[in-house]
């Protein structure tokens, strides 16, 4: 029996090593498929360093602590107990083989024991989460919707049968050689409860049959991944290493913030530069093979954890986007059409592609954005992607932030968006007269121009203009970035005046653009219209150069990206601030000092003694890391009681206005913004602080429908720029009484 068990192992071995190795080198022929990706490799070192952070240090991980401590164990576990594989090969030809130098060195045994057990609870821990949060039982809650369940279980089962091999090994082994208990610290009751007055044969009979067993289950483990190369479940402990590394900005562990450049060929589009374009080019991507290889790579890595399931808006509302899903069904296209796209040239004709089968032929007629049969969100006919999901996304990028192998969701719905707006001229209805706006006015609402700034004329302090009033910019600190939001929408004018007021109040010296100032861009660019951005915003960088702009201050989060992260993608470079960290520094250094109204006081922003709730705009959050100014911000007013929703900080959810949402019709599931609403008014907060125009206004929106059916009555939605001017105002009144006190 034993020579039929080596035979065995070996045999297994061999296959399960041949079959990695062929699934390894289709994994890279499918990702070399794609179009290049420049900077991806520069600087090593920050690249490198984190990779290893994310990686052995699980960083994002253990944001979900009991998962991510499990998963840490379990990943540990495979590394490490290596060792006791290669153990396993020998202990099948002689049962009290040993590794050489380290394999009775008691450090090493202990280490081995330690890990096989704690990886065993870790496991179990993780089948019964599985078990528990099935959709089954969750339906479409449950972030393991429209997973391959057989792959997870199959994956879990596998650690689970390895972890047992190794614990009964060890005790199997206790009880041949007699050691003492110290060397066998976790296994030797094993070997006294199951093997205890065994013979020495026996006993060398059960340790060659459960080494072979424990090689068995390995090598099926390796067969399995060599015949499933989309099996992400369980390719992404060797994928997710070269994903994290080449991610797209080197030390940081997201890619948000600044939209990912178009490209055509790795090279930057510059359309100011018409000419040097090829007529023929497409824009985005609207086939497989029209992704860079790092998106193939990042399909590819996928490990259907539903982490960005169950934080995207999109999909806990109701509507088809699942990122998940998503990203799985471009990767099974992708594999599924490759052999297609490797058998020869583009033509038509080519005589090579005779041979290839009919699933990549199908494949490959099918439309990568279209009409769909079945579910949308996981479609078995007509395209790849239904439009319902790709326009669903608000460029949140909570999906983004929750993803542990850092797959670029936002990057790629970015560029399926670019090819449907500007090659296949397929858009929402709303979006016509949206773009139709900007280009002719210079704002989503089509005002005109000279109405820029209207919203000063009822200031008791004049608004210095550049070009008017000053000749540039250096002849103040701040260039106050008004916004079209803010210069024409009713709500978001209130905290433009209120900012304006604070700074001036404050004593610092700032001007604005007034008619010279058009719409940043980002929602023409996050709908795919990338030439209507560029067309904007060249015409704003020119102004900013002109203007000598260093220093910028934006009341609205989506100003503030695209102005302080995506402008230097033109060649210009700024200092941008959001209007909370300026105005929180002001308070902190004592150029500002709210006062807390009398008891029983009410008013407009009247909130202290009162619970205030902050909402996170997710372009200054989540995109930049801006947490902790508007907080204390708000915390600053004397008295106030903050009151954070379940989901905040970097877990907030989405108001459903980003990715020029705000201007397209909802009419899937519920409401984005009255989900976020309800939320709000169960902490029970009387005001919804926030720091962006879009917020306020999906939020206004939404407290509108909730009071509507009686809900939230008392409640109001303000800019934290408000609460605080309130704040200010006091004080000035209180100074100006003690004033008029002392001259009495």
């Amino acid at each position: 029996m034993q020579a039929v068990l080596i035979v065995l192992a070996w045999a297994t071995t061999a296959a399960g090593a041949v079959l990695l190795g062929w699934a390894a080198w289709r994994i890279v022929r499918v990702v070399r498929l794609g179009q290049p990706a420049p900077g991806r490799t520069d600087q090593g070192g920050r690249r490198l360093a984190t990779m290893l952070r994310e990686t052995l240090g699980h960083t994002k991980m253990l944001t979900w602590s009991k998962v991510g401590v499990a998963h840490w164990f379990v990943m540990v576990g495979f590394v490490l107990l290596f060792g006791s594989l290669v153990t396993a090969y020998g202990q099948v030809v002689n049962p009290e083989y040993a590794l050489p130098l380290i394999g009775h060195f008691a450090p090493f045994t202990w280490m081995v024991e330690i890990l096989a057990w704690v990886m065993l609870v870790a496991i179990g821990y993780l089948i019964v989460l599985r078990l528990r949060t099935h959709p089954q039982r969750l339906g479409r809650e449950s972030r393991f919707f429209g997973s391959t369940f057989w792959q997870g279980y199959y994956v879990e089962f596998t650690i689970v049968g390895v972890g047992a091999c190794i614990v009964v090994l060890r005790g199997a082994e206790y009880a041949l050689i007699g050691a003492s208990r110290w060397d066998f610290p976790l296994t030797w009751w094993i070997g006294e409860a199951f093997f205890g007055g065994a013979s020495a044969s026996s006993l060398e009979t059960v340790i060659v049959v459960v080494a072979a067993l424990k090689i068995l289950i390995s090598m099926a483990w390796a067969i399995t991944l060599g015949l499933n190369a989309t099996m992400g479940v369980a390719w992404h402990r060797f994928l997710a290493w070269p994903n994290i590394f080449f991610g797209r900005e080197p030390g940081r562990e997201r890619a948000l913030g600044a939209a990912k450049p178009l490209t055509i060929g790795g090279q930057a589009v510059n359309f100011e530069e018409l000419d040097d374009i090829d007529e023929d080019a497409s824009f985005g991507v609207g086939a497989a093979e029209e992704f860079s290889w790092k998106g193939l790579l990042d399909l590819s890595t996928c490990t259907e954890c539903g982490r960005c399931q169950s934080q995207c808006p999109a999909w806990t509302t109701d509507k088809p986007l699942s990122p998940k899903l998503l990203i799985t069904e471009l990767r099974d296209h992708a594999y599924a059409k490759a052999p297609y796209l490797l058998a020869g040239s583009p033509g038509e004709d080519d005589p090579a592609r005779e041979g290839v089968g009919a699933q990549a032929l199908a494949e490959a007629e099918r439309p990568l954005v279209g009409p769909t049969e079945g579910e949308p969100w996981s479609p078995d006919g007509g395209g790849v992607i239904d439009p319902d999901v790709l326009w669903s996304c608000t460029q949140c990028g909570a999906c983004v932030e929750q993803c542990p192998v850092d797959i670029e969701h936002v990057d790629h719905i970015l560029d399926l968006r670019r090819y449907q707006s500007m090659i296949a001229a397929e858009f929402p209805n709303e979006l016509n007269g949206f773009f139709k706006n900007l280009e002719r006015s210079g704002n989503p609402w089509g005002v005109n121009a000279s109405q820029r700034m209207d919203w000063a004329a009822d200031l008791g302090f004049e608004v210095k203009q550049v070009g008017v009033d000053v000749e540039d910019l250096s002849e103040v600190e701040w260039l106050f970035w008004v916004g079209c939001a803010g210069a024409f929408e009713e709500r978001a004018k209130k905290a433009t005046q209120a900012t304006a007021e604070l700074l001036h109040t404050a004593g610092v010296s700032f001007a604005v653009l007034g008619d010279g100032e058009t719409c940043s861009g980002d929602p023409a660019r996050r709908s795919g219209n990338e030439f209507l951005y560029q067309q904007l915003a060249l015409q704003n960088v020119e102004v900013l150069r002109e203007s000598q702009a260093i220093k910028v201050v934006a009341t609205c989060a989506h100003c503030f990206n695209t102005l302080g992260n995506e402008y230097e993608q033109l060649g210009l470079s700024l200092q941008v601030v959001h209007h909370s960290q300026l105005l929180n520094q002001l308070v902190r250094e004592g150029h500002l000092a709210p006062v807390a109204p009398p008891g029983g006081a009410t008013g407009d922003a009247e909130v202290a003694g009162k619970p205030v709730t902050y909402h996170d705009p997710c372009f200054l959050g989540r995109h930049n890391q801006v947490y902790e100014p508007p907080r204390e911000l708000v915390g600053s007013l004397p008295g106030v009681e903050m009151r954070e929703m379940p989901r905040h900080g970097r877990t907030s959810f989405c108001c459903g206005a980003g990715g020029a949402r705000m201007w397209m019709e909802e009419n899937l599931g519920t409401r984005i913004n009255d989900n976020r609403t309800d939320e709000a008014i169960e902490t029970g907060a009387e005001t919804i602080a926030t720091g962006c125009p879009f917020c306020r206004v999906m939020l206004g929106d939404g407290l509108t429908n909730a009071q509507a059916d009686g809900r939230g009555e008392d409640m109001q939605v303000l800019d934290v720029s408000q609460l605080l001017l309130a704040g200010v105002h006091r004080g000035a009144s209180e100074k100006a009484e003690e004033a008029g006190e002392s001259d009495s």
